[in-house]
């Protein structure tokens, strides 16, 4: 870790990754970008934790994309926005591809890469606060293809058009009605409802779990590219575990079953 303006949290089963620079709204930097990485591989590598939170710390905002009035240092022509989108994305490629569950905790602003870093993460909870937008279209900037074509897949591309070709701001119940986020919850309820949520993840069998997100990441490739046998492979194993066993007997017995992840 390079950066203060990147916190990890651990609360049993459940790692936190917090985006900390709440007086620019989380505006990430360069270095916070490559900061997730690392962030990322730490948590995926801890046994212990079993689903992870992505939030913005200061209670205004989730991430409120790039920090614009460093433009003209860090991304003023096409080589330097290249370079910065390269990072970028590998950070999102870290949460997206991750074997646990990742659940984006949105409140107040999600702006610009706020949107793709949500995006990013498999499920999004927002408060009835929450704010979104894109708004490159007021700045001039392109967005590569890859960025435009993941939120198509999730939206669709009548919205996708909406929010690049307006620029405006959307609010919580118009990002549910698009399918940018998935549930909205009052703003003094978020943090103990996502807490909730993540635990309910949690308790459940995390070889399934790795399972299906593994099914589902190589389902969105191109057909050439998927690794249907990695994914089979993963469901073999499941079925020949002792979580498995666990689970069965936890069902005969009336009981909750307690998996090991093995």
């Amino acid at each position: 870790m390079t950066t203060d303006k990147m916190i990890t949290e651990r609360d049993g089963a459940i790692g936190r990754m917090i985006f900390n620079n709440p007086a620019k709204h989380n505006a990430v930097s360069p270095d916070m970008w490559a900061a997730v990485g690392t962030i990322m591989n730490d948590l995926n590598n801890d046994d212990a934790i079993r689903v992870v939170i992505v939030s913005g710390a200061g209670g205004k905002a989730f991430v409120s994309g790039a920090d614009i009035s460093k433009f003209e240092d860090e991304r003023a022509d096409a080589e330097a926005e290249a370079k910065y989108h390269l990072l970028n994305r590998s950070a999102r490629e870290k949460l997206s591809n991750a074997p646990k569950p990742t659940i984006a905790m949105i409140r107040g602003y999600c702006i610009g890469g706020g949107v793709g870093t949500a995006m990013a993460c498999d499920m999004r909870i927002c408060s009835d606060n929450a704010r979104f937008a894109i708004p490159a279209a007021r700045l001039g900037v392109g967005y590569y293809y890859d960025d435009i074509k993941k939120l198509t897949d999730l939206i669709g591309p009548s919205f996708t058009k909406e929010i690049f070709f307006t620029a405006r701001q959307f609010d919580a119940i118009e990002a549910r009605d698009m399918g940018l986020v998935d549930r909205i919850v009052p703003d003094g309820e978020l943090d103990d409802y996502v807490k909730n949520y993540a635990d309910t993840i949690a308790a459940n069998a995390p070889m399934t779990i790795a399972a299906v997100k593994k099914s589902v990441i190589e389902g969105a490739k191109d057909p050439n590219d998927r690794d249907v046998a990695l994914c089979d492979e993963m469901v073999d194993i499941c079925n020949a575990s002792k979580d498995y066993a666990e689970g069965r007997q936890a069902f005969m017995e009336k009981r909750k079953p307690v998996f090991i992840g093995r």
